[in-house]
């Protein structure tokens, strides 16, 4: 991780007619940070996150992602980031090779490229026997392990994942933790939004947003000391109980 910023957003909101599903949102990631975007379902965070990956255009505020401009540069940001919704993003019709080849072609990279870094990833994925099976045949947890290695097969400066663990297993979890890690370590930005507050424990930092705001911004072992929690969990419902008590 180092001091040049990856992403910034200042006051940065959406609203859909009468409601606000972000609300002046402001803060800043580091290049090679993972950076936890946390809250309940519902909280705007995949509506957040959307905005900054050139997919929809905030109502009002700025943003800049990978040095541009979200409202005039959305074909940009596009190029330089990796994504992964939380649905199953992959073909499932297509062989792991196949679908190495196809979203290679669309980042753009040559076929020598593609042949290389599918081989490398096939590899470190230790899926040899399994390059010519179709995806549907493989477990949740491979799949989702192979979609992100997919988002970020291009080398992208920034990756954004939307709840990328759920409805897999804890075992399962940590180790698509693990390819996080790595894909950190070679200087990749991580953006994860997540539900699970037990995940915010390997961010570098967190958001946590609350009905559309970010109610509390820092490291996970700052937070806890804040708020004399020993948990994320802990954090997460002082938050939560303190916005309610605030609307009523």
């Amino acid at each position: 991780m180092n001091n040049t910023i990856a992403i910034q957003a200042e006051q940065i909101t959406k609203t859909f007619g009468d409601f606000t599903a972000v609300d002046h949102i402001s803060f800043e990631v580091k290049k090679g940070e993972i950076f936890g975007f946390l809250g309940a379902n519902g909280a705007g965070k995949t509506t957040a996150m959307r905005m900054f990956c050139g997919l929809s255009i905030p109502t009002s505020g700025k943003a800049m992602v990978a040095g541009f401009d979200v409202y005039k540069n959305a074909e940009e940001i596009k190029k330089n980031i990796g994504y992964m919704s939380q649905k199953f993003s992959l073909y499932e019709n297509l062989s792991i090779l196949e679908n190495l080849e196809f979203f290679g072609g669309i980042y753009g990279l040559s076929m020598r490229e593609i042949k290389q870094k599918s081989k490398e990833l096939i590899e470190k994925l230790g899926l040899e026997q399994e390059k010519n099976k179709m995806v549907s045949e493989l477990p949740l947890g491979w799949k989702q392990k192979l979609a992100f290695s997919v988002a970020i097969f291009h080398q992208p400066e920034i990756v954004f994942l939307d709840e990328p663990t759920g409805g897999v297993d804890p075992i399962t979890r940590r180790q698509f933790w693990d390819l996080i890690y790595d894909a950190s370590e070679q200087g990749i930005t991580i953006f994860v939004t997540t539900h699970y507050m037990d995940e915010a424990e390997y961010c570098n930092r967190v958001s946590i947003m609350v009905d559309g705001k970010i109610a509390a911004i820092d490291s996970p072992e700052n937070l806890k000391k804040s708020f004399q929690a020993k948990t994320m969990d802990e954090v997460f419902y002082q938050l939560a109980r303190g916005a309610k008590r605030s609307a009523d």
